[in-house]
């Protein structure tokens, strides 16, 4: 049985395999692995894939895939919020490229038309590569990832007005305000088709499916309705990426989007590496070789001018700068639909074929760049912004300086998103002072009144230092990025050697090198959330409560132990002493009805039987340091307690409420020996 296509995807899958190998060993991206296989398989190379025409058609399939995924995790409400960035932001981005590519143009005696024509190829970027590269990164929900996300959906959308000025420009089209006008009552037509969708068929045709319980019926339903979707879009003269967005889109309402996601996933890794595979695949490798210098010099002049283009675009949206030069440079490179215009660029006379040929060549280049581009982003933003003095367009220093002066000892939070509003909220019932830090202008604008929100880059020293750093007790870092949380971390540290920072990360192996640059505390999203589920499983089996929380007890443990060793909220004591390492400072109140009310530390003897020290209490406001045996507890007190996890642990329960009254009044420590009540 004879399959052409097939050994053809054969023998780019088992080069890629080889490819990607070395290029494990050696750190590089995969996306740089899959563009070299594609490379070495085209026609100029190897020769390895004979029918280049349907791996094409199939690397289509791999951008639809892509885009669709990346719809399913974001929601229209998610999207609203991006309005501004990708209408103001996109808008400022692509009319930015085409004037500072129009004068290079002009002056090497080519025409207006086209200046303005390669300006528009060069200001399309690769929605695939970028959006990729932040999924690894786990970098998508990151400031720079919505704002690259935003700009990249407005490429999609001006595609089609880039399409229609082709004629237009080469002198066989005139096109009048009618035309004009149809091309943007059709990008209506399809956002109010989806809406209509996504409101009144799609919840009722999935719930038929779901109904069914059938994984096939999902998964052929699922890629059957985001096809159709993309196709119809294309129908309508917008891009077939875009049509795969907006499906995963209306499909992310849908409350079974996850089983959605699960079930595509494998089937957009593979179509989106025959995509990178692909492009590859369009070099010229004996034509790159002859004109080595032009396509260098060409692919360095699109990466420069359009992170400059980006860069300008973005800072018009009040995004810090350090965002806006990450952003800026994550989608320099050229886009594939790019290639696409170029095409019809030199059927209509815009273009020779000399010159896109280097304009290809360059325009790869750019793409295997990017990876690379990506990761000195952040080195970039930090060395510009030291030499400038600043990280981004922070706030006027006048703003609030009287009440900014008057704190001390107070709550920094970093982020304003769902973590930084909870632990704003505690923060004001507890009645603890508290200033927050965010990078998003319209979060900023939108909670100005009510919350102590301030617009700034927190990895910058100067706006720390703006905002109290020095005078803060704690730092809460509450954000996505990794690197920026990095940032923020060793800038606090090296302002306030003795400032308390709590970091949040999403993965494990992220926690050691946080804790070395300066945070006491990080929480791993992903262990904790592994803790929660455990916890919840052995539930739903009945296991005893106090059971369940001494296995969460061990478990956090060990971890923290083998990551360094866990200190509990507060001012730790030489914990350079290994002897010490373990032990912290912290606060337990004493409740109504509790074991401890009423009775002397000589009573209670914590020290000998729990091994818990008591080095203060706080009693109707005033705070008694190194208390003596004499001295009572009563109800509302606050006891300052040094111990170290386990300990604590046993002890805490003697100061909640009610357990004077508890059946068993007498409590053994771990040798049997009775609480001294």
């Amino acid at each position: 049985m004879d399959i052409p296509l097939l050994p053809d995807i054969a023998r780019m899958f088992c080069l890629s395999l080889l490819v990607l190998l070395v290029c494990s060993r050696i750190r590089l991206p995969s996306i740089v692995g899959l563009l070299i296989s594609g490379v070495l398989c085209g026609p100029t190379a190897f020769g390895l894939v004979e029918n280049v025409k349907a791996v094409e058609l199939l690397a289509d399939v791999g951008v639809v895939m892509l885009m669709f995924t990346i719809g399913l995790e974001m929601s229209t409400s998610e999207l609203s919020r991006l309005k501004k960035p990708v209408f103001l932001g996109g808008t400022a981005q692509v009319l930015a490229t085409i004037l500072i590519f129009l004068p290079p143009a002009l002056i090497s005696g080519h025409g207006a038309a086209e200046g303005v024509f390669f300006g528009c190829i060069a200001a399309l970027s690769s929605t695939a590569i970028v959006l990729s590269l932040y999924q690894q990164k786990a970098q998508s929900e990151s400031p720079q990832g919505r704002l690259s996300l935003a700009v990249l959906i407005f490429q999609d959308i001006a595609i089609v007005p880039m399409t229609l000025i082709i004629p237009l420009l080469s002198g066989q089209q005139n096109a009048g305000p009618l035309e004009l006008l149809l091309s943007g009552a059709r990008t209506v037509v399809v956002l109010g088709g989806g809406w209509i969708l996504a409101k009144h068929v799609l919840p009722r045709l999935m719930l038929m499916i779901v109904r069914s319980r059938s994984r096939e019926l999902l998964l052929i339903g699922t890629l059957g309705l985001c096809l159709a979707i993309a196709i119809g879009t294309a129908w309508m003269g917008l891009s077939l990426s875009l049509g795969a967005f907006l499906a995963g889109l209306l499909l992310a309402e849908s409350e079974y989007s996850l089983s959605v996601v699960e079930g595509v996933l494998p089937f957009k890794m593979i179509f989106t590496s025959l995509f990178f595979i692909s492009i590859g695949m369009l070099l010229d490798v004996q034509f790159a070789f002859t004109h080595v210098a032009s396509i260098l010099l060409l692919a360095v002049a699109l990466l420069l001018f359009k992170t400059l283009a980006a860069l300008a675009a973005m800072l018009l949206l009040r995004y810090p700068l350090r965002v806006c030069i990450i952003a800026a440079m994550s989608i320099s490179q050229i886009g594939e639909f790019s290639f696409v215009l170029a095409r019809s660029g030199v059927e209509s006379g815009l273009m020779d074929n000399l010159a896109y040929q280097v304009f290809l060549a360059s325009s790869i280049l750019t793409m295997v760049a990017t990876p690379f581009m990506m990761n000195a982003a952040p080195l970039v933003a930090g060395w510009i912004g030291k030499r400038l003095g600043s990280h981004g367009m922070q706030e006027e220093p006048h703003q609030d300086a009287a009440s900014r002066e008057e704190l001390r000892d107070h709550l920094m939070i970093i982020g304003f998103g769902i973590g930084g509003k909870y632990l704003a909220r505690t923060a004001r019932k507890a009645g603890i002072p508290y200033v927050i830090l965010e990078m998003n202008p319209d979060t900023v604008s939108r909670y100005r009144d009510t919350e102590p929100i301030h617009h700034g880059d927190a990895s910058d020293p100067m706006t720390l230092e703006h905002y109290g750093v020095k005078q803060a007790r704690v730092l809460a870092v509450v954000i996505s990025d990794s690197a920026a949380v990095r940032a923020v971390i060793d800038s606090a540290h090296k302002l306030n050697s003795g400032l308390n920072i709590v970091a949040r990360t999403r993965f494990v192996s992220e926690e050691a090198e946080l804790r070395q640059l300066g945070a006491q505390a990080v929480i791993s999203e992903d262990f904790e959330t592994s803790i929660e589920i455990f916890a919840q499983v052995l539930g739903y089996y009945l296991v005893p409560q106090q059971t369940i929380t001494g296995f969460v007890r061990e478990i956090r443990g060990e971890h923290y132990r083998m990551v360094r060793t866990l200190n509990l909220p507060g001012r730790n004591f030489s914990l350079e002493d290994a002897r010490l390492s373990d032990h912290a400072v912290s606060a337990l109140l004493v409740e109504h009805d509790s074991v401890v009310a009423g009775k002397t530390l000589q009573q209670l003897d914590l020290r000998r039987l729990y091994n818990v020290t008591v080095v203060g209490i706080q009693h109707n406001g005033q705070t008694l340091p190194s208390p003596g045996g004499g001295d009572m507890l009563e109800e509302g007190d606050t006891a300052y307690l040094f111990a170290d996890q386990e300990s604590l642990g046993k002890v805490v329960r003697l100061f909640g409420a009610g357990s004077a009254s508890a059946p068993a009044q007498e409590s053994s420590d771990s040798r049997g020996e009775a609480v001294g009540v």
